[in-house]
């Protein structure tokens, strides 16, 4: 479990193909209080820590993730919003997240607003029914307020703002139009989602 609050910014150093992809990450958590098997979140996505040394981590990420994640995000070079597991008594800062991909968002627009970055993503079908103005969503594993919901021909588009903090402690100063990332909706809506879809069946 996870709160969306970015902890580091990882940097893959290097993609070894074992089965699965066997990525290592470099990052600035003292690797000596991570456990083997512990869970870190990944631009969003959990993953087990199944080796570490000195300034890195190491995680497997099968075929499946790969499928169901941005495309070009396990490749070296590549910089990922980090968090490590929830702990009981820990401040719950931005939402409950549970580290799993529900769908993939591409950058429609990114427009200075202020200080801020307007940001507009847009979601498939499969994503929109669980977006609402004032709602969370889990975008690249950060934690975000959705602004404004818009419907269109092919899905849905929303809007972000993204103040320079959050740029400067996560990869979001780089965002651009036309990046894929990865979408997780909030656990709340999608629990309220399948209770109205028992209520209108009954």
């Amino acid at each position: 479990m996870f709160t969306g609050i970015i902890t580091d910014i990882g940097t893959i150093d290097a993609v070894e193909p074992q089965g699965d992809l066997r990525v290592r990450i470099a990052c600035g958590y003292d690797t000596t209080t991570i456990d083997m098997g512990a869970s870190i979140a990944c631009s969003g996505v959990c993953l087990t820590v199944v080796g570490k040394g000195a300034g890195w981590f190491a995680v497997d990420v099968s075929g499946e993730t790969v499928s169901r994640t941005a495309q070009g995000m396990w490749e070296a070079g590549r910089r990922l919003n980090l968090e490590r597991a929830l702990k009981i008594g820990d401040e719950l800062g931005g939402h409950i997240v549970t580290g799993h991909v529900d769908g993939i968002g591409t950058v429609v627009s990114v427009t200075e607003e202020g200080g801020s970055h307007r940001v507009v993503i847009a979601a498939g079908p499969e994503i929109a029914p669980y977006l609402a103005a004032k709602g969370s969503v889990t975008v690249d594993g950060v934690s975000l307020t959705v602004n404004h919901v818009e419907d269109v021909a092919d899905g849905t588009h929303f809007g972000l703002n993204i103040i320079p903090h959050t740029a400067a402690v996560t990869t979001f100063a780089t965002l651009a139009p036309g990046q894929a990332v990865n979408l997780e909706i909030d656990v709340l809506a999608r629990y309220l989602q399948r209770m109205e879809h028992y209520r209108a069946k009954a």
